[in-house]
């Protein structure tokens, strides 16, 4: 064969390898584009599905090995805990709207006067008590001069409002997306080795089960803190006699899993504290509501990384870390991450000592 064929030759090989690529990657930019809106549930199912599958483990056996229905139970349980307090929050907020714009109309409305000792309170004391003051002799005024403030406020609950129900939506795609792995665990777990070890070699099962491990861990911290916020917002709540503490106490649990600080539930539940309970009552559960809401910093460093042989600093810093990337799914992602990379430095680490000792 001439030169000249043999430069025809190689030229029609790198064009045919070139069109070849150019194919692939439209294919994987292609196929990325159609399940990128689908990459963020599938994340979270999998991370809840790994987080539970002891429990749905144990449910199974108590269901004959039904793991179906084990995992379809937990489905259901998941998304009624998700939906009933939302939806009883809605109409109960609707009905007081209404009864609010009704009273408002009507010109009954009326603001009961603030204590006195409310101007002793520091910082904010004296401008609460002129504000309320002026509320609860002219309510007109009162709404014409603080409207920009009324506005602001309104505006950022109306967003909280919108981004919590995204949230649940999101939550309720996960958790159904969890159900499917969860029912079929064995081939979930297989596939995850497989691919692991494909990529990783022989330390792909080890990694397999690191990731498994950083992920109960770090959900322990998440789930764990949340579950006590609650019952603490619950014991406050049942203390200052607030109304339907059930459902104030579920949306704090919603509110705390998804990485949302309690007092934004609390908060206003204080603000009725005020209105219709003693000063020493309604102080007492605010400082409560805002040592709750501050309490994950304390909390989550003793329960998240438990049963992880990695330093708890490493699963920490990792997840905080996460979150502040990629948010709250950082906060998995970016554990199981940090604790993958600590574990192949210090491998490597050992391995070039024992080289040297040789």
């Amino acid at each position: 064969m001439s030169v000249m064929e043999n430069d025809k030759l190689f030229t029609k090989n790198i064009i045919e390898a070139v069109i070849k690529l150019a194919v692939l990657g439209v294919l994987i930019i292609w196929a990325f584009q159609l399940i990128r809106p689908f990459i963020t549930p599938v994340i979270w199912g999998i991370i809840l599905a790994v987080a539970v599958e002891p429990m749905i483990a144990k449910l199974s056996e108590k269901l004959g090995g039904k793991r179906s229905l084990a995992a379809t139970l937990f489905v259901l349980a998941i998304v009624a805990a998700l939906i009933i307090p939302t939806v009883l929050l809605v109409i109960s907020s609707f009905d007081a709207v209404q009864a609010l714009k009704a009273q408002v109309d009507a010109g009954t409305l009326v603001v009961p006067p603030p204590p006195a000792n409310v101007a002793e309170w520091p910082v904010v004391g004296e401008p609460l008590y002129q504000a309320w003051k002026l509320a609860s002799t002219n309510l007109e005024a009162a709404i014409r001069q603080f409207a920009p403030q009324i506005k602001s406020v309104t505006s950022a609950a109306i967003s909280s409002v919108g981004g919590g129900l995204s949230g649940i939506v999101l939550v309720i795609l996960s958790t159904c997306i969890s159900g499917v792995f969860l029912a079929k665990a064995e081939a979930s777990s297989a596939f995850a080795k497989k691919l692991f070890i494909r990529i990783a070699g022989e330390q792909g099962a080890e990694m397999v089960a690191l990731s498994t491990a950083t992920i109960r861990g770090v959900m322990q911290g998440v789930v764990g803190v949340a579950v006590i916020q609650a019952i603490l917002s619950a014991i406050g709540m049942v203390f200052a006699g607030v109304p339907a503490a059930i459902v104030w106490t579920l949306l704090v649990l919603v509110c705390a899993i998804s990485q949302l600080p309690p007092i934004l539930i609390l908060g206003p539940v204080a603000a009725y504290v005020f209105s219709v309970n003693t000063t020493t009552t309604a102080v007492v559960f605010l400082v409560w509501a805002i040592l709750i809401s501050a309490s994950d910093g304390v909390l989550k460093p003793l329960l998240m990384g438990r049963g992880v042989e990695i330093p708890m600093l490493v699963i920490l810093l990792g997840a905080i870390g996460g979150m502040m990337l990629s948010g709250i799914i950082g906060l998995f992602v970016g554990a199981v991450v940090l604790a993958i990379m600590y574990t192949l430095f210090t491998e490597w680490m050992s391995d070039n000592i024992d080289k040297t000792d040789a």
